[in-house]
């Protein structure tokens, strides 16, 4: 049986979390990230896409197209 790929951590380094607890790195909770280690791959895709929902919001995002 083959295993799976870990999901890989979405952190950048940038580790502060805001007023609600939310990293302003990679937009996981500080609960999350302390989980982090101990999660399945199938509760970390769903962490995931939390952070892309808190970032979308968060007004942050950048966008780009190449030419």
């Amino acid at each position: 049986m083959k295993s799976e790929t870990p999901v890989k951590s979405p952190c950048v380094h940038i580790c502060i979390l805001n007023d609600e607890d939310v990293c302003e790195g990679c937009y996981r909770t500080g609960m999350e990230i302390s989980r982090w280690g101990r999660m399945d791959n199938d509760e970390k895709r769903k962490v995931l896409d939390s952070c892309h929902e808190r970032e979308s919001r968060s007004g942050n995002v950048f966008s780009f197209t190449l030419d």
